[in-house]
C-alpha cells in the first residue's frame, strides 16, 4: 500500500515540475511569437502547479492517516487555483477581442505544435499512471486527480489543432479559437475548484 502512495506522490511531483517547465517555455514563446493560445496554455500550466501542490500535500497526509476531508492548506490551494483560472478566462477572452480588433497575427505557431505534442504524450502517461495508483489505493481523490489530468490532455489537443491550422493556413482566427477553447476549460476548472471547496470532500467533478 505504501508503495502505491509513494508512487502517487512521485507522480504529483512530476506533474508539478513538468507544468512549471511547460509554463515557462509556453509563456516565453507565446509572448515572443504573439500567439495568445500558447501564452494562455502556459499560464494554465502555472495554475496547475498550484493545484498540484495541493494534491501532493494531500497524498503526504495519506501516508500517515486515512483522510476524508480537505485541510486548510488544500482549501487555500483550491481557492487560489479557482481564482487564477477565472482570471485566466477573463484575460483570454479580453485578449482574443483585442487581437481581433487590432488584427494581431502570430509570427509562428511551430513552438505550439511541438509543446502540444509533448504534452499530449506526457499527460496521457500521467493520467493512466495516476488512475492505476488511485485504483490500487481505492482513493477517490487520486482517481479524481487522474480524471482532472484529462483536462490538460484536452487542452493540449486544442493547442495542437489551433497551432497546426494557423501554421498551415496563416488565418489568425485559428489562434483566437484556440485561446477561447482554453478559456472555456479554464472557466470549468475554476468552477470545479470552488465546488470542491464548497462540498468539503476529496472528490471533484473533473470528467469533461
Amino acid at each position: 500500500m505504501n508503495n502505491f502512495i509513494t508512487k502517487a506522490f512521485i507522480l504529483s511531483i512530476i506533474t508539478i515540475f513538468y507544468n512549471l517547465a511547460e509554463g515557462i517555455i509556453s509563456v516565453y514563446f507565446g509572448a515572443g511569437d504573439e500567439t495568445l493560445a500558447l501564452f494562455g496554455f502556459g499560464v494554465d500550466s502555472f495554475v496547475e502547479v498550484i493545484s498540484g501542490i495541493g494534491i501532493a500535500h494531500m497524498i503526504l497526509r495519506m501516508k500517515y492517516s486515512k483522510i476524508v476531508k480537505q485541510d486548510k492548506f488544500e482549501i487555500t490551494a483550491l481557492k487560489i487555483t479557482g481564482t487564477a483560472f477565472y482570471l485566466l478566462t477573463a484575460g483570454l477572452i479580453t485578449g482574443s477581442v483585442l487581437n481581433i480588433i487590432n488584427e494581431v497575427k502570430p509570427e509562428t505557431t511551430i513552438p505550439g505544435v511541438i509543446i502540444a505534442s509533448i504534452s499530449i504524450a506526457t499527460m496521457y502517461w500521467l493520467m493512466k499512471s495516476k488512475l492505476k495508483a488511485g485504483k490500487a489505493l481505492n482513493s477517490d481523490a487520486i482517481i479524481a486527480d487522474a480524471n482532472c489530468t484529462k483536462t490538460c490532455f484536452y487542452l493540449s489537443f486544442i493547442l495542437l489543432a489551433s497551432s497546426g491550422l494557423y501554421e498551415l493556413l496563416k488565418i489568425n482566427y485559428f489562434d483566437i479559437l484556440g485561446s477561447l477553447g482554453i478559456a472555456y476549460f479554464s472557466f470549468k476548472e475554476g468552477r470545479e475548484a470552488f465546488q470542491k471547496v464548497k462540498s468539503g470532500n476529496l472528490m471533484c467533478n473533473c470528467e469533461h
